[in-house]
């Protein structure tokens, strides 16, 4: 059950238009559509259709006729002009006007729609295409949660501004500090050398230093100047400490602090709009009956309409018939919707009934949590055998390799995982086996396993001494070798259930993945934004060196550490895809000081704030955002250990987390009748409570 806002309009045919525009259906179609247009960023002049992205290898791209993407696109714009219709139409005029995204939406897409019909009036031979900066919008625009992820980060703000520029204090006072101390006299002198390659003026030491503060190029900074004198340690450890270890973690602890209180608050209006609903359909159903409550009846009636979870209407309709034919209370109302909010365990369908003695006490042992824990040590095993022969192997060419032994070792395992699994559907019945998520893991991989097995021993027989065939089909046998241990290394992760605070961090990271979706959209919506703009700003700026392949003479002058002696040309923005690889390559940080240099000697030095200004963004922003939210869950998900059920045995009982917001559902205050009273005295379209 979704609980929206209830401002829209409440006649029959409104009610029947909204029901049809939350239905899965069309949502899974405007989520499509928004998937599609974000996409034509690969496709789109120039594509991303190579096999590399290196300008020395990279052969001409395909790039597709004009007319083809900007027809998709023309259909995809209709299509959100059309949803634009029926947002506006179903929240009435008084709430469009009031609606701060419902206007942007409106204005995006006039701007697109002029955007479109320029290309299309220029043959596509314009030199800015503004649309594709627009389209992350409409990703926003469709997310509620996301939504209020940005309004919580807007509103974190002026927090997060005081510490930055405290650090861009604090990197200023060493610059200056290290342009004065860096004055060597004497050409072979450290201090010359340091001023030289790192302090040379003022914007390449606030560089310098700005590097220093991620840690990218420590220890290179200090070696000049230390190596001359040790004292001149003292400057660069003193500027680490401050920035790096202080100021840097005052800025995550910050943002966990005010992220959590503004998500706090957002939340909170959350449970207010649930209420509200809930209220609000309570009144209307009490008007229904011509009385002061609800009959227990006609409630049963909406909720057999109502699409919500099949675990939790079963729940409210037996709390329902409980009441019999009475009526219910405002309290008694809420209480059954609370129904809905609570975790629902999962039951599993009950075992075989076997009449043998012996077939019995095969089920009991089977069934039991030790024989999972004989497979996980047989695992164990296996694991170990493949990194001997790893090993072993290691300084071997793939077909010199005897892989009789091996070979013989993955059948005996292979033949022990289909065993296993047999015996398991044979104590737990098919259904309670298939109930486990680890044992539907765990089949899976048995069966893929024994079919590629069969298929080895098949193509390339039993394994004997000096197995080392001539390739057949499209896999060699050490191909198949190699994809079943991988395969294997992969099915070692059914140990995780086994392991109390193991089980604990797997479940936390499955339910961030849940719950990133918020997150995961407001960094795919700045990933795409800066790769258009880096796309329009560098794109044709790395070129191929002369010879295009043939590095030798041209390597051999590049300064050591350069772009061009790391041959890193397959990091550029001649393309979307490449564009998208190369922030993630400078977000990590990991010498992304090497960017910054190329980029200033073939762009010029305005490129360094694209870069720092991608930096802040992604890996301060973005990066202290997702650790408070891996902090705030797997605290509540610690805090609540006591009360997790089987951790060792059964693993969904670690998952009782669905949604972002039960996290702070212990700490929510519940609204006052009054509040939820007052409030729907004003609704716009519905006459209650006056």
């Amino acid at each position: 059950m979704e609980y929206r806002s209830i401002n829209h309009r409440m006649d029959t045919g409104s009610l029947w238009l909204y029901r049809w525009y939350y239905s899965d259906t069309s949502q899974w179609i405007l989520s499509f559509i928004i998937f599609l247009i974000l996409s034509l960023a690969f496709m789109e002049t120039p594509s991303s259709f190579t096999s590399t992205s290196d300008v020395r290898y990279r052969s001409e791209p395909w790039n597709p006729p004009c007319g083809l993407t900007e027809s998709v696109e023309g259909l995809c714009l209709l299509a959100f002009a059309a949803d634009f219709s029926v947002k506006s139409y179903l929240v009435g005029w008084a709430q469009f006007r009031k609606s701060l995204w419902l206007l942007a939406y409106l204005v995006v897409l006039v701007v697109s729609l002029l955007d479109w019909m320029v290309s299309l009036g220029l043959v596509c031979q314009e030199p800015l295409r503004l649309r594709r900066l627009l389209r992350p919008f409409f990703l926003l625009q469709n997310s509620s949660m996301m939504k209020k992820t940005l309004k919580c980060i807007r509103w974190s703000l002026p927090e997060m501004a005081s510490v930055v520029l405290l650090l861009a204090l604090h990197l200023c006072i060493f610059t200056m500090f290290g342009m004065l101390l860096f004055t060597g006299e004497k050409p072979d002198d450290g201090q010359d050398r340091e001023r030289l390659t790192y302090f040379r003026n003022l914007p390449e030491a606030l560089t310098s230093l700005l590097v220093l503060l991620t840690t990218a190029n420590n220890p290179d900074v200090m070696v000049p100047a230390y190596s001359k004198n040790r004292a001149y340690a003292i400057f660069f450890i003193a500027f680490t400490m401050i920035g790096s270890l202080f100021l840097m973690n005052l800025l995550t602890a910050i943002i966990y602090n005010q992220f959590r209180g503004y998500l706090l608050k957002s939340f909170q209006a959350s449970l207010f709009r649930k209420r509200l609903g809930t209220r609000a359909a309570y009144q209307v159903l009490s008007s229904a009956s011509e009385g002061a409550r609800v009959r227990a009846q006609d409630l049963l009636q909406v909720l057999q309409k109502v699409q919500v979870d099949g675990a939790r209407k079963h729940a409210v309709m037996e709390r329902v018939r409980s009441h019999g034919s009475g009526l219910l209370s405002v309290d008694e109302f809420q209480k059954l919707f609370n129904e809905f909010d609570k975790r629902v365990a999962k039951e599993h369908p009950p075992p075989p009934e076997y009449q043998s003695p012996f077939l019995q006490s095969a089920q009991f042992i089977f069934g039991h949590h030790y024989f999972d824990y004989l497979g996980n040590f047989i695992v164990l095993m296996n694991l170990v055998s493949i990194c001997v022969f790893l090993g072993i192997d290691a300084d071997i060419l793939p077909h010199n390799r005897d892989d009789f032994i091996l070979g013989i070792f993955n059948c005996v395992f292979v033949l022990y995982y289909l065993v296993e699994m047999l015996l398991k559907v044979f104590a737990l019945g098919l259904l309670g086996y298939l109930s486990y998520p680890s044992n539907t893991f765990d089949g899976l991989l048995t069966i893929v396993l024994l079919v590629l097995e069969i298929s080895t021993l098949a193509v390339y027989g039993f394994p004997h001494r000096g197995w080392k065939p001539e390739m057949k089909g499209l896999l060699s046998l050490w191909d198949m070798v190699r994809l079943a241990n991988m395969l294997i290394v992969f099915r070692f992760l059914r140990i995780i259930p086994s392991m109390k605070l193991m089980a604990v961090v797997a479940s936390t990271i499955l339910d961030l993945i849940r719950n990133m979706r918020a997150f995961g959209g407001i960094l795919v919506v700045v990933y795409y934004v800066f790769a258009i703009i880096g796309l329009n700003l560098f794109r044709g700026v790395i070129v191929a060196p002369p010879g295009n392949g043939s590095l030798v003479s041209g390597n051999g002058s590049a300064p050591c550490g350069s772009y061009e002696q790391l041959e890193y040309w397959s990091n550029n923005f001649d393309d979307f895809a490449a564009a998208l690889v190369t922030l993630w390559d400078i977000m990590v940080v990991n010498n992304w000081q090497v960017f910054l240099d190329a980029y200033q000697r073939l762009a010029g030095p305005w490129s360094k704030v694209y870069f720092v200004l991608w930096w802040l963004l992604s890996s301060v922003i973005w990066v202290n955002l997702f650790l408070a939210l891996i902090l705030e869950n797997f605290l509540h998900k610690w805090d609540r250990r006591g009360h997790l059920q089987s951790l060792s045995g059964d693993l969904e009982a670690t998952y009782e987390i669905n949604t972002v917001d039960l996290l702070f559902r212990e700490v929510l205050e519940e609204p006052t009748e009054e509040e939820l009273v007052e409030k729907l005295k004003h609704h716009p379209h519905l006459q209650l409570c006056r």
